[in-house]
């Protein structure tokens, strides 16, 4: 990646405009569909997007090492807790190298308890989601399409955030 690049992407939320005002996704006309890596859940089962299918999924990939990404996780906990059930759910997916140990110590630092821990390797998830940057964020409908992508930290769980998912998830 050049540094055009990556001063691009490390600007582009102060000229974006308010975070607060804006929803976090432009969402897409045309649903892509999604490959999927093996993703690992905390009972060391092995699953797969199709998984979670039937329900909108809000898919963060992000790391301990992250520093956004960690300031982003309660406000998706928090998201989780007003809106998760059967019609939605945060799918944070880990792709720290150490794998989800290392993942799981991060959650009980910071105190998160009320968000499911998924991880997957980092190559896989690169080559699945075709990502640069973390925190990454893809909006999925029921049918296990991809209809937005974030790049960048959110208030996941601000007004912006939840009004566009409520939005997706009347659809």
């Amino acid at each position: 990646m050049g540094r055009r690049a990556v001063l691009g992407a490390l600007a582009a939320p102060f000229l974006a405009g308010s975070a607060e005002a804006r929803p976090p996704f432009r969402l897409r006309e045309d649903p892509q569909p999604l490959l999927s890596p093996p993703i690992l859940d905390e009972a060391g089962i092995t699953r797969k997007l199709d998984d979670f299918a039937g329900r909108v999924i809000l898919l963060n990939i992000w790391a301990t090492w992250c520093p956004p990404c960690r300031e982003e996780m309660p406000a998706l906990e928090q998201l989780q807790g007003r809106l998760g059930g059967a019609n939605f759910m945060v799918l944070p997916l880990c792709i720290d190298d150490a794998g989800i140990d290392r993942c799981r110590r991060f959650y009980d630092d910071i105190g998160i308890a009320g968000l499911p821990l998924f991880w997957a390797e980092s190559l896989r998830v690169q080559l699945a989601f075709a990502f640069m940057g973390l925190p990454t964020t893809l909006l999925i409908d029921r049918d296990g399409r991809e209809i937005g992508r974030l790049q960048g930290p959110f208030d996941w769980n601000g007004d912006a955030a939840v009004g566009q998912i409520v939005d997706v998830l009347r659809e």
